[in-house]
């Protein structure tokens, strides 16, 4: 089994900055591609950023791209999601997921391809 730790959420103000982290643990952390969703109430889970196992290529929401930067260090958990700039639209859950597969350095933006989950980690921007 894999298990994922989320943390680092937070209430701040526009414009301020947060750092998440995903700690997982419980199976071979450097085989695994990992993303970040984020969730308001009422609305389905939406993509944020990506990152591959091996080589780190990464993705992200047009919504987030160049605030939010995602990284992993394969030799030990957690990874992050740096979010800087942050908007009251940023309010929502986070959740950091991990994904099973055999293929090397794909990114999965769709959250069906993600075979475990945090409980995730509430942020909120206001204004």
């Amino acid at each position: 089994q894999v298990q994922l730790v989320e943390s680092g959420g937070g209430s701040v103000q526009t414009g301020e900055s947060l750092r998440l982290s995903c700690t997982v643990s419980g199976r071979n952390f450097s085989m695994m591609p990992i993303g970040w969703f984020r969730q308001v109430p009422g609305k389905e889970r939406e993509f944020v950023a990506a990152i591959t196992q091996r080589n780190g290529q990464t993705k992200y929401a047009d919504s987030v791209k160049d605030r939010f930067a995602i990284s992993r260090d394969n030799t030990k958990s957690p990874v992050y999601l740096q979010m800087i700039s942050l908007k009251p639209t940023d309010t929502a859950v986070y959740y950091c997921a991990a994904a099973v597969t055999r293929v090397f350095d794909v990114l999965f933006t769709c959250a069906r391809c993600y075979a475990y989950w945090g409980h995730g980690t509430q942020v909120t921007v206001s204004s």
